[in-house]
């Protein structure tokens, strides 16, 4: 599974935002300055963060944007399933149910199964607000399923 620049961007937002919080709304473009990206390519994730309410908007002289909600009601994983779609090693498991003709004969269904819960039990068990805690810590690998 590799992570698009869309997605790593899209966290890379959502945490300044979390971090700067107290700051009221946000312009992109200090976003864009802080993280070293480029303002177009967050106006492009902004419309898909928006469409799930994770943020509010304030346009105007004072506008830009801020977390809908507290940094601890936001997991990776939310925001990565978001931007990417489904975190699924393989396509058979994108679906609620899994439609592929050879599942009952797939001796590695259980691999691919294995390591989908163990992506998804991580990633929706790190919230930004736990980021941010760890931020001065840099023990990133410390979480414990």
């Amino acid at each position: 599974m590799k992570i698009s620049t869309k997605g790593r961007y899209a966290l890379r937002m959502m945490l300044d935002l979390a971090k700067n919080q107290k700051s009221g709304y946000i312009s992109l473009k200090d976003i864009a300055e802080r993280q070293g990206i480029s303002k177009k390519y967050l106006e492009q994730i902004v419309p898909i963060l928006n469409s799930s309410n994770f943020l509010q908007t304030n346009r105007g002289f004072q506008g830009g944007y801020r977390l809908s909600k507290s940094p601890d009601q936001y997991t990776v994983g939310m925001i990565l399933r978001l931007t990417e779609g489904s975190l699924a090693p393989v396509a058979c498991l994108d679906q609620p149910v899994n439609q592929c003709e050879r599942m009952e004969e797939c001796m590695t269904l259980p691999v691919w199964e294995g390591l989908y819960k163990a992506i998804t039990d991580y990633l929706d068990n790190i919230t930004l607000q736990d980021i941010l805690d760890n931020y001065g810590n840099r023990s990133f690998d410390d979480y414990v399923i």
